[in-house]
Parts: C-alpha cells; sequence; structure tokens
C-alpha cells in the first residue's frame, strides 16, 4: 500500500471535458481503518492513507458554472447544492484520487447525466445552503428517500500552511470510478485550496451510514472551509494493471 505525506500536482489538464466551480465548502473527516473503505473502492485501487489510516469525507458546498470542454456554464443545471460522502484511494500509478460513495444533488438532469455517463452514484435531494455572517447551514434530503444531513459550521481563520493531514484531505486531482466494465481515473485541475479553520456547530447526519459506512459517533477529525476553486476536469482513462 503507498503511504503519502503530501499529495503532489499533477499534470495540468490540457484537453478540457468539464468545467465547473466549487464554491462555500464544508470539509468534514472522519480517521478510519484502510480496511473499512477497501470493500468501496474500484478493482485495481487501494486505500490511500497518512500515518497508518485513511478517511471519510463528507463534503457539503455549491456547484456553480457547470460547462462542457472550456464552455460557459449551463443555466440553471449547471449551478445546484451538493454532499457528497467519499474516501480516498491510489492506483498501480500512484496516482491518487476520490472514490464517491454517494453524491445528493439539488438538480435531476446532472444527476441523470453522471449516472449515465460515468456510473457515478448521485442522488436526487432537496437541499439547501444558507449563510448568516460566518456561519453556513447545509441541509439535503434525499427524495424518495429517509435519508438526510443537516450540518452547520462557523468559518474561522485561513490557514498559512496546510498541515500533511489538510493537505492529504483536500489537495485531490483525480476521481477513480467503476464504469463501462473497466475502473477509471478522470484528472481535474485546480489551483490551490484557500482553506480556513472551521467550528462544526451541528451535525444531524444519515448520509454517511446510508453510502454502507458504519456509524461514527463521535465529532470528525478535521473541520476545514473553502470559499472554493474553479475546476476543470479531463477525459478518463482506463486503470492499466
Amino acid at each position: 500500500m503507498i503511504e503519502s505525506v503530501t499529495a503532489t500536482t499533477p499534470r495540468p489538464v490540457r484537453r478540457s471535458l468539464l468545467v465547473q466551480r466549487w464554491e462555500d465548502l464544508a470539509f468534514l473527516h472522519w480517521a478510519v481503518p484502510p480496511a473499512v473503505v477497501a470493500p468501496f473502492l474500484p478493482a485495481g485501487t487501494v486505500p490511500d492513507t497518512l500515518d497508518g489510516v485513511t478517511y471519510v469525507g463528507l463534503i457539503a458546498f455549491r456547484m456553480a458554472g457547470v460547462g462542457f470542454l472550456r464552455g460557459p456554464g449551463v443555466p440553471y443545471f449547471g449551478t445546484f447544492a451538493e454532499t457528497n460522502v467519499r474516501v480516498y484511494s491510489v492506483d498501480p500509478a500512484g496516482r491518487r484520487g476520490v472514490v464517491f460513495l454517494s453524491l445528493d444533488a439539488a438538480r435531476l438532469v446532472p444527476v441523470l447525466v453522471a449516472r449515465a455517463g460515468l456510473s457515478l452514484p448521485y442522488m436526487w435531494s432537496r437541499m439547501r445552503i444558507s449563510r448568516s455572517g460566518d456561519v453556513l447551514r447545509y441541509t439535503s434530503r434525499r427524495q424518495f428517500s429517509p435519508a438526510r444531513s443537516d450540518l452547520s459550521v462557523r468559518v474561522g481563520a485561513p490557514v498559512g500552511s496546510p498541515s500533511p493531514l489538510e493537505h492529504f484531505l483536500t489537495a485531490r486531482w483525480a476521481l477513480h470510478t467503476h464504469a463501462w466494465g473497466r475502473t477509471l481515473h478522470m484528472p481535474n485541475d485546480h489551483p490551490q485550496w484557500p482553506l480556513h479553520r472551521a467550528e462544526l456547530l451541528s451535525l444531524d447526519d444519515g448520509l454517511v451510514t446510508a453510502a454502507g459506512l458504519p456509524a461514527f459517533g463521535r465529532p470528525p477529525d478535521s473541520v476545514l472551509y473553502s470559499p472554493g476553486v474553479p475546476v476543470t476536469f479531463g477525459a478518463p482513462d482506463a486503470l492499466r494493471r
């Protein structure tokens, strides 16, 4: 298993497939043994670890301006609230990525497109992001399911120099997924995250357990906030094993 201390910046994406912006992100993470997440990873990848553990993330944010190639964002359908449950992977080429266990989104059309195109586990949900001063609240209620999430954070001071853990959790320039009978690696490119400390004020979440993970029963080991970054996704390629 490849042990990670800091994630390295990949080559820039030269041929864009999708552009978008991620805004007002709350990052909540729990440390878990690698064996907890290994069964959820696509074939050919293993849990990415730091100091012998890996992490489960609950990430709430606003997706904005989704557009094809390098074109402008699609009106209405290209901007929506999203909350995802994710774990961390590394493939035989040493490429570190994210594996999504669920992605709740507030627009049905992007949900259907992502599920059909890349078999990503998008779910249609009623969602809202509200802000009052330095406090943000993210709510999600999955359509036709009892799964829901309600969390709020208070944004704190900027992070001047991310720790190895903060870098490990946020500096991810790819996703791994299983689609079309193969494990795919899909690269992305974005600037370094502008991170802030954050205080978790409340959390009532059922999305993590709905994804098949055990209930943690403890506060997150890491809570961060970012105002966001622009993102470019390149075309996926099949894993070579």
